[in-house]
């Protein structure tokens, strides 16, 4: 018997549900198994939307529907030299790097070519990721005060999918809030995790353009079919979870 596949540096793993005696439930119609490249689900928002709840919420709904699942969040932080200077950038440590939005956006992009996303791919029916190119789009569309549809974005597609080669993913989902609401939970987070909120979560004004650039990337389905999904109210996973796989 082959030896099991170990996930990739920085991949959580998440194995599907077990059937009698221990046999693997098999995946649902849709799902890519057996080593063939797997399905990269994105899910975007505002920082304090709530993505990360419902990161894990969709990964244990996939693994119970019998898929192998990965997840990764961007930046990768503590892992990645360019996350790191990212972080540095975001907390006023770059200096006239940190205020540049095509060199903040570079970092972004370069933290992701590192990743090996493909690898990931090849190893888990389906990778989860917690933010994704449509971030760096976002929000340095919204620092240049520009819309979905203006050059930065056409310049993070060019470089970030065109030079990069990164994978284009089959769905993204924009988990949307209001940024008032968004706020309320990042410093809610903050004095729980005890973690200083950095300049672009702290800037109400720059997060709502954020979220009517990310309203104008879903409603064009950039760079693949977009989910909006009311991060508002209580998310029926179990719906969304088979809509994704179907």
């Amino acid at each position: 018997m082959p030896e099991p596949v170990e996930p990739p540096r920085g991949v959580e793993r998440h194995r599907g549900r077990r059937g009698p005696e221990g046999s693997r439930v098999a995946p649902p119609t849709g799902v890519l198994c057996c080593g063939l490249v797997g399905r990269l689900i994105v899910i975007e928002g505002l920082d304090g939307a709530g993505k990360r709840t419902l990161a894990d919420k969709l990964t244990a709904a996939f693994a119970e529907h019998g898929a192998r699942v990965g997840t990764r969040a961007f930046p990768r932080y503590g892992e990645s030299v360019t996350a790191d200077l990212v972080h540095d950038g975001l907390h006023g440590r770059l200096g006239g790097l940190g205020e540049s939005v095509y060199g903040m956006a570079v970092l972004y992009a370069l933290d992701r070519q590192g990743a090996d996303l493909r690898a990931d791919l090849a190893a888990y029916d389906v990778l989860l990721l917690d933010r994704y190119v449509a971030s760096n789009a976002a929000y340095g569309a919204a620092r240049l005060h520009e819309s979905a549809d203006g050059e930065f974005v056409r310049w993070v597609k060019s470089i970030e999918i065109d030079r990069f080669e990164l994978p284009v993913p089959h769905a993204q989902l924009l988990l949307r809030v209001s940024a008032t609401l968004a706020a309320e939970r990042s410093a809610h987070r903050e004095h729980v995790d005890a973690r200083a909120r950095d300049r672009w979560e702290s800037d109400t004004e720059l997060q709502i353009r954020v979220g009517d650039v990310y309203d104008g990337l879903a409603a064009a389905n950039w760079l693949s079919p977009w989910h909006v999904v009311d991060g508002s109210t209580a998310v029926d996973v179990s719906s969304l979870s088979a809509a994704l796989l179907a």
